[in-house]
């Protein structure tokens, strides 16, 4: 479902985001950081593994979790309800339109979505609003190919 993109250091103060710094943790950032587009725990642990690298399911779980919450990673929800993580280089959020058929990401102007949730925050005098927004669909590619069938 993800692409690649070039692999690049894990940097240590991404991971301090998180807590201590620890080898496992870096390599799960890394492995993130790697990967162009969304990608299940359990799809970024077969893909470790797969390598050689000795980490643990949890272990991969808890940092995708951990990163998402400090606001480094991005989370959307599959249509079967598995959570999906791409990794944030910064502090802001963005929303995604994802294709249901091969996974691509595109970000979006979220612009209207923020501003209205800022409002909604203001107004109703609640504090620390979170929102999720999630837009999914056929890429053009891939509703070429479901029309050719």
């Amino acid at each position: 479902m993800a692409r690649n993109r070039p692999r690049t250091a894990a940097p240590s103060q991404e991971v301090a985001l998180i807590g201590r710094l620890t080898q496992q943790r870096a390599i799960v950032l890394e492995a993130l950081m790697a990967v162009e587009g969304f990608v299940g725990a359990q799809a970024l642990h077969n893909r470790l593994t797969g390598d050689g690298t000795p980490v643990g399911l949890t272990t991969v779980y808890r940092t995708l979790t951990a990163f998402a919450e400090a606001g480094r990673a991005d989370v959307v929800r599959e249509s079967n309800g598995e959570r999906l993580f791409r990794y944030r280089p910064g502090p802001d959020h963005r929303h995604y339109l994802i294709c249901t058929g091969c996974g691509l990401s595109l970000p979006v102007d979220s612009e209207p979505v923020e501003t209205w949730a800022e409002k909604i925050a203001r107004t109703s005098g609640f504090a620390n609003v979170r929102h999720t927004v999630e837009l999914a669909g056929l890429c053009p590619d891939c509703n070429q190919r479901a029309r050719g069938r």
